[in-house]
């Protein structure tokens, strides 16, 4: 393949991030300094590889589009801190003169690994939380058809209708918390998979977001059990002998019209029913 062609492959390309230093031929950039605001190749990278000055002062990423927000909006100055009190990146100016001046302020770096190892700490608190067994769908589930196996035939005919009804609402229910949870799960596997120290703390606060959310959801909240719930249940149980009590009623009768010699013989038993 001509060199002509892969340097079109290459500008083509949109997850490619190109050297900004090349003239002709741009080659792949393989970081990207934030104060200079420009991606450079291995060849011109050499500078701030060893120049003292420059390994000091100019911090290095991963090669990325900066698109001008590598410099606070508010003093021009170059992003260099982390204020973990307002989540956000900061200058120099703000960490010591403006609002941030008595905010809890780290090096990119440092927050970088706080903070993830802060989310690995949240990601166990919400997996505990996911796998609770006193949440489990199917163990209610399985006990609401225990109690409801009890009944005769032909009211759980009925009241299977409602079952499903019920059953579909509070899946229905908790699969619309449990999106804070997987929007969680989502937010905190990209954010530990971010190797880039800027990319990072960008997304934090989002992240932050999304995990606070998730930590707020109940997701045993109206499955537990409860005196309204029992007293629902003993409604419904009452109710169904009557049913089975006047169908029997009505069976008798209509087998006395029909069949006035035999109808003792085949007039069903309530269990039956």
């Amino acid at each position: 393949m001509s060199d002509s062609i892969q340097t079109k492959r290459r500008r083509t390309d949109p997850q490619t991030v190109l050297c900004d230093m090349c003239a002709e031929d741009r080659k792949p950039a393989k970081k990207t300094c934030m104060k200079c605001e420009i991606s450079m190749c291995f060849q011109h990278l050499q500078a701030h590889l060893t120049t003292p000055v420059l390994l000091q002062t100019h911090p290095l990423t991963e090669p990325m589009d900066l698109c001008g927000n590598t410099k606070c909006p508010q003093h021009g100055k170059l992003l260099e801190y982390y204020c973990l009190d307002d989540m956000t990146c900061v200058c120099v100016s703000c960490a010591i003169e403006d609002q941030h001046r008595l905010h809890n302020m780290k090096t990119f770096s440092t927050a970088h690994k706080e903070l993830l190892e802060k989310l690995k700490a949240e990601q166990l608190i919400l997996q505990e939380k996911t796998d609770d067994e006193n949440v489990s769908l199917e163990k209610w589930e399985q006990s609401e058809r225990g109690k409801l196996g009890r009944c005769s035939v032909r009211l759980i005919e009925a009241v299977t209708k409602l079952r499903d009804i019920s059953l579909t609402s509070v899946q229905s229910s908790v699969s619309a918390r449990m999106v804070s949870l997987k929007t969680s799960k989502s937010s905190l596997e990209a954010a530990q998979k971010e190797k880039d120290t800027f990319s990072f703390l960008q997304m934090y606060s989002q992240v932050h977001q999304d995990v606070e959310e998730a930590k707020a959801v109940d997701l045993s909240k109206g499955l537990e059990p409860g005196s309204h719930r029992d007293k629902l249940v003993e409604e419904m149980r009452q109710n169904g002998e009557k049913m089975v009590k006047q169908a029997s009623q009505f069976w008798g009768s209509l087998l006395t019209l029909v069949d006035p010699e035999h109808h003792q013989e085949l007039v069903p038993t309530g269990s039956d029913l």
